[in-house]
């Protein structure tokens, strides 16, 4: 089920890389940037937080904050973290429950077959917890780029 605009983020609670809890409600009145990404230092992914990253300071001039979430645990998302020198936070949904409310695991076509797995998505969640803006099945380069020119225009 894919989620529309308008309608309240779905709530949250997962770990980061810390093994601490993060709750999107802990950021009602900001505006948080959740996307969904398959693996940890994986090509694309790779790619896609690394430009996150670079656009981290831009970003920060809209008041948003960043999360990247993926099924991977705390001690791979640290690692990946300091191989990139990553500096926002990601979180732990090793159970994909928080990526199924999302819409962002489910069927998806691969190399021309159909999977199920993490469907690359990003969401922006405004300051009253409403999805201000959203994508599926993002393409990962660019796409960082994409979410600023939404959140700057």
């Amino acid at each position: 089920m894919r989620l529309e605009l308008g309608q309240t983020a779905p709530a949250f609670t997962l770990t980061n890389e810390n093994g601490e809890k993060v709750a999107l409600k802990d950021y009602r009145g900001q505006l948080v940037v959740i996307y969904f990404y398959p693996a940890d230092d994986t090509p694309g992914c790779t790619k896609e937080a690394c430009q996150f990253n670079d656009e981290l300071a831009t970003l920060a001039t809209t008041g948003a904050v960043v999360f990247g979430i993926s099924p991977d645990d705390a001690a791979s998302h640290q690692k990946f973290r300091a191989k990139f020198g990553l500096t926002f936070s990601l979180l732990s949904d090793p159970t994909k429950s928080t990526m199924e409310k999302y819409g962002a695991f489910g069927e998806k076509m691969m190399y021309g077959k159909k999977v199920t797995g993490v469907i690359r998505s990003t969401f922006v969640v405004g300051p009253t917890g409403k999805i201000e803006h959203l994508w599926y099945n993002v393409r990962a380069d660019g796409h960082a780029a994409k979410v600023v020119a939404a959140l700057t225009a």
